[in-house]
């Protein structure tokens, strides 16, 4: 079976590790959000596109939950001390990835390009596709402003309120991306974010389409247990821009692009459209990534 999957970082790439696990690389797709993509230090940082490229690379640093394993960040500090820039944290071993990556974006080579390139240099045999080669950017309306998703999130943590979101840049999809959604067995959405994680790739011209039109089942992970997001504020986003935190509230983002929805033993499936899939869905392991995975592709083709 081949299976396409839409991803966002942390969550995300460690349901893409757990279809990896349980397919084989070869047959596993992943599209992976650029939106929130940013310039640190003068470097092309795409935050998401690393975070499934190291945990599929098995270099990711799974306590910290971010960035690479043994990291250490002489040169942040460094940086930091000369007067720079230093809300964003970039550590040394990570810091090479975007020196190569912005090197190569500078001499004209499309981020896509520079992605494969990248996941065969680390030996990752999935295929993994930057959602567009184009600039896309996720803005975050909050009542104390308007943010670019990265100072939303990190410089600010997160603790505004969010009252829009919206997607700046007018983009069309890398080079692959239809193909793997029109090609795939199976179409899959990541237990990320609805609104920054996924809704910046569905916001790419052709990727809605695709799905609206898909001949194959598309099964969605909430991001939630209990009601309560794993990390990040998947769950205050859903509360104040859809009303709740329930799995209808997740699916009713992905309303005419879904089949099914996997969900945690701790919510309720009432009021759902589609099709749900109960099961322990906290990754904290193989086992448990297997468990997920094996429940989101248990939806016959």
């Amino acid at each position: 079976m081949n299976v396409c999957v839409l991803s966002g970082g942390v969550g995300g790439a460690k349901f893409v590790r757990a279809l990896v696990e349980t397919l084989g690389g070869a047959n596993v797709t992943a599209i992976v959000n650029v939106g929130d993509d940013v310039e640190a230090l003068g470097l092309h940082v795409s935050p998401d596109l690393d975070s499934v490229l190291y945990a599929l690379a098995g270099l990711a640093d799974e306590e910290r939950g971010w960035g690479r394993a043994d990291e250490t960040w002489h040169a942040l500090e460094t940086a930091s001390t000369l007067g720079g820039e230093d809300w964003f944290r970039l550590g040394d071993r990570d810091l090479g990835l975007h020196v190569v990556r912005t090197q190569a974006l500078r001499a004209g080579e499309p981020l896509s390009a520079v992605t494969r390139r990248f996941a065969r240099s680390l030996g990752v045999e999935a295929t993994l596709l930057a959602a567009t080669d184009d600039q896309l950017r996720t803005v975050v309306v909050t009542p104390a402003g308007e943010f670019e998703f990265q100072h939303w999130f990190v410089a600010r943590a997160h603790r505004d309120d969010v009252d829009a979101v919206r997607y700046e840049g007018d983009a069309v999809p890398a080079p692959g991306v239809i193909d793997a959604l029109e090609r795939a067995d199976m179409l899959l959405i990541a237990p990320s974010n609805p609104y920054v994680s996924i809704g910046p790739i569905l916001a790419v011209h052709g990727i809605r389409e695709a799905l609206e039109s898909r001949r194959v089942p598309c099964v969605a992970v909430s991001p939630l247990i209990g009601g309560r997001a794993v990390k990040g504020p998947a769950d205050r986003m859903l509360q104040r821009l859809a009303g709740g935190t329930t799995p209808r509230h997740v699916t009713d983002c992905y309303r005419g692009l879904i089949d099914a929805v996997v969900i945690d033993e701790a919510d309720d499936c009432d009021g759902l459209e589609v099709q749900p899939i109960v099961t322990r869905t906290l990754m904290t392991d193989s086992e448990s990534r297997r468990r997920v995975a094996e429940a989101a592709l248990a939806v016959p083709a």
